[in-house]
């Protein structure tokens, strides 16, 4: 098991991590593998900091440790230069972490040789960044197709099955257009199919959406959770905007200056912030929109009453719609509608302010 910083808040790792990352670091300098041998292993993590620094090396990642179950969406997120770009490089080992360990399902990455990676990443891992990276001589259906290309299948079962993903992505009758000839939130989807193609294990994802407008923005994440439900890939999607990582994540990562900060639910995140940085993030979160019905619930009241149910699912801005002059308490029910926990109006507001004078309410 990974060893965290002290003040690192993490929740227990998923019981079946297709993906392992372990004290991954990555150390810029001219001297960085000779800085980070020998005694550095048995120094904490604040002496190793300053041994970097003190080398004259930038230090990009710092002891990077998580785990992402089969068909998680797990979000790394931070602001500029926290790091979370170059995790997510290292990781597919397009930048060659300083140390650590790297596991997708019992295969090490970190000892995999040139022509494996090649190997690895043409089958096993599917590639989405923030530049489209379209080839601009190529229509859709031969940009969608070009990886399987890679992988010497015959050309007609190639292009047969790029429609199939330009059809999953929503872009039905533009197989034959230019990259040119598309808007920015096409060309993205044509990104998005071509890194299905392969059919991933793995499925990296580095701002796809940052560079579209508001409103595109906000039908690809749609769009993105869509697919996700029907394939159910294992995702590291990695962005700046909090209010993007709570919609898409079931579990975030916060980095910053190379280290993590806290990793927990969208829920966890928002209700118990590790530290001002993190505060500063949901600062302006609208947590009706995010927390659920399950988040905030106390004990049942178990007066033998009948109150107003709600699935535990249910997102809290929709739940307190129940509430009125005469209902003081709405239950929170599971998958098989057995009455789990209650919702009241103190609760409820004790979860959407955090503020010492709500506990004198």
């Amino acid at each position: 098991m990974a060893e965290f910083p002290d003040d690192v808040q993490t929740d227990v790792p998923p019981k079946a991590a297709q993906l392992s990352v372990r004290n991954l670091w990555k150390v810029y300098g001219p001297s960085a593998g000779a800085v980070t041998s020998g005694a550095f292993e048995q120094m904490d993590l604040e002496q190793k900091l300053s041994h970097v620094r003190d080398a004259d090396h930038f230090v990009a990642a710092a002891d990077v440790s998580f785990d992402v179950a089969k068909g998680e969406i797990f979000v790394i997120m931070g602001l500029s230069g926290s790091g979370k770009s170059t995790v997510l490089r290292c990781i597919s080992r397009l930048v060659e972490p300083t140390l650590g360990a790297v596991f997708l399902d019992d295969t090490d990455l970190m000892t995999a040789n040139p022509r494996e990676l090649i190997d690895l990443r043409r089958h096993k891992m599917g590639m989405v960044f923030q530049d489209f990276g379209l080839l601009p001589h190529l229509d859709v259906v031969q940009n969608v197709a070009f990886p399987l290309k890679a992988q010497r299948r015959p050309r007609d079962a190639r292009r047969a099955h790029a429609r199939k993903m330009i059809e999953l992505v929503g872009l039905k009758g533009k197989e034959t257009a230019y990259p040119h000839e598309l808007s920015g939130g096409q060309q993205q989807r044509v990104g998005i199919a071509r890194s299905l193609a392969a059919d991933p294990d793995l499925w990296f994802l580095d701002e796809p959406f940052s560079a579209l407008d508001p409103l595109i923005r906000s039908q690809m994440q749609d769009e993105f959770l869509r697919l996700q439900k029907q394939l159910s890939k294992t995702i590291v999607f990695v962005t700046h905007d909090f209010l993007e990582a709570l919609k898409l994540a079931d579990r975030i990562c916060i980095m910053k200056d190379g280290q993590i900060v806290q990793i927990g639910t969208p829920a966890e995140i928002v209700l118990h912030p590790a530290n001002a940085y993190v505060r500063e993030f949901i600062g302006d979160v609208p947590l009706a929109n995010v927390l659920s019905a399950q988040d905030v619930m106390g004990p049942a009241d178990g007066d033998g009453k009948d109150h107003p149910q709600v699935p535990r699912s249910t997102i809290l801005n929709e739940a307190i719609k129940l509430f009125d002059d005469g209902t003081v308490t709405v239950d929170v029910i599971d998958d098989d509608g057995r009455v789990i926990g209650a919702l009241h109006p103190l609760t409820v507001i004790r979860s959407l302010y955090h503020d010492d004078a709500v506990a004198d309410i």
